[in-house]
C-alpha cells in the first residue's frame, strides 16, 4: 500500500515510481551489485562490484543507504557509515562463502605464524572482518597482497581466489582458507571446453571459479573487470562463467554480442531474493536496518579503510 492507500505491489510501473519518490523525498543513495536482478539494476543510483560499491556508501553524503546486496555488502557499508542509516531489502540474503569461517577459526592464527597478514576477502562477516589486517575485493586484491610487506599471508575464506593471487604473487607463503562461492566453484571446466569448441567465442571467468576454469580462461577478473572487457572488444560472443545478473550491463555495452552462461553456472539465489517490491517496501517502512555494535564497528573498520588506502 501507498500512503494514500493504493496496492501496488505486482505493479512495476507503480512500484518503481514510488521507489523514486521515496528516494528523493528520504535522501536515499541506492546502490546494487551486478548480481542482482536487471529491474533493480535499472532504479539504483550506483551499480557496481564489491569494491565500487564499498567506496560509493563510504563517500555517500545521503542520509540513509539502501544496499541491494547481500548481508555482509550491507555491513561493510554501516561500518564505513556508522552515523548512517543503513538499508537491506532482503535481510536472509546471506552469503555461503561467508559463513564458511568464522571468529574462532582465525582467532589465535598470528601465534602460529610469524610475519602473518590475515587478509580477508570481503566477502566475510563483520565479526570476521575485525581480525584481519586488510581487506580485498576481486578487484584490488592482487595489488594489496603484492605490496603487503609480510611473508606469511592467510587469505579467507575464498580458496579459488586465494589460489589464483599465489600464482600470480612471488615471494610469499600464502596459507589458504579453504572455502568457496558454492556457485562459481562448481562450474564444469568440460562443459566450458566444449563450449569454446563449439562457438569459439572467448572464456571470461571470475576468480572465485575453480583453477582450471581459470587456465582455461581468456580473461580473469572481477565483475567490472569483465564488464569493461567486453565494452572494449565488442566480439561477436562470450563464455561467461560468473553470475548471470552482469549481462544485464554486458548487453547494454555490446548489444549485437552473444552470451552463454555454462548451465553449471546457477544464479545466487541470495541475490535473486531483491526485487522491486522488496525494495519498495523496505524504502517506505525502513525496514531492514543494519544494526552492529560499536565496538565491531571500529574494529571492522580498519581493514577495511587499509584497503581503501591500498587500492
Amino acid at each position: 500500500m501507498t500512503e494514500s492507500g493504493v496496492n501496488i505491489l505486482g505493479d512495476s510501473k507503480a512500484l518503481v515510481t514510488e521507489i523514486e519518490r521515496l528516494k528523493k523525498e528520504k535522501d536515499v543513495l541506492i546502490l546494487a551489485h551486478y548480481y542482482t536482478r536487471g529491474e533493480v539494476q535499472e532504479i539504483a543510483d550506483v551499480v557496481g562490484d564489491s569494491f565500487q560499491l564499498a567506496k560509493m556508501a563510504q563517500e555517500s553524503t545521503n542520509k540513509i543507504i539502501c544496499f541491494c546486496g547481500v548481508s555482509f555488502m550491507g555491513e561493510s557499508a554501516k561500518i564505513l557509515n556508522p552515523d548512517k542509516k543503513v538499508l537491506i531489502p532482503a535481510p536472509s540474503a546471506g552469503c555461503p562463502m561467508a559463513d564458511m569461517v568464522d571468529y574462532d577459526q582465525i582467532a589465535g592464527l598470528k601465534e602460529k605464524y610469524e610475519d602473518l597478514a590475515i587478509v580477508s576477502y570481503i566477502n566475510t562477516n563483520a565479526d570476521v572482518k575485525r581480525l584481519a589486517d586488510v581487506c580485498v575485493t576481486s578487484s584490488n586484491a592482487m595489488k594489496i597482497v603484492s605490496n603487503l610487506p609480510n611473508e606469511n599471508i592467510y587469505f579467507m575464506p575464498d580458496m579459488n581466489l586465494g589460489s589464483y593471487i599465489k600464482n600470480q604473487v612471488k615471494g610469499k607463503n600464502f596459507i589458504l582458507h579453504e572455502g568457496y562461492c558454492k556457485y562459481h566453484h562448481h562450474v564444469d571446466i568440460k562443459e566450458v571446453k566444449d563450449l569454446k569448441e563449439k562457438y569459439g567465442y572467448d572464456v571470461l571467468a571470475h576468480p572465485e571459479c575453480r583453477e582450471s576454469v581459470v587456465e582455461e580462461a581468456d580473461i580473469v577478473g572481477s565483475t567490472k573487470a569483465l564488464l569493461e572487457y567486453v565494452a572494449a572488444t565488442k566480439k561477436k560472443g562470450y563464455i561467461v562463467c560468473t553470475e548471470s545478473g552482469i549481462l544485464h550491463q554486458m548487453k547494454k555495452v555490446s548489444p549485437e554480442s552473444e552470451f552463454i552462461i555454462p548451465s553449471s553456472m546457477n544464479d545466487c539465489r541470495d541475490m535473486k531474493k531483491i526485487d522491486l517490491e522488496s525494495l519498495y517496501l523496505t524504502l517506505r517502512d525502513e525496514t531492514g536496518e543494519v544494526i552492529l555494535d560499536e565496538g565491531l564497528i571500529k574494529d571492522a573498520k580498519a581493514p577495511l579503510i587499509k584497503m581503501m588506502e591500498m587500492s
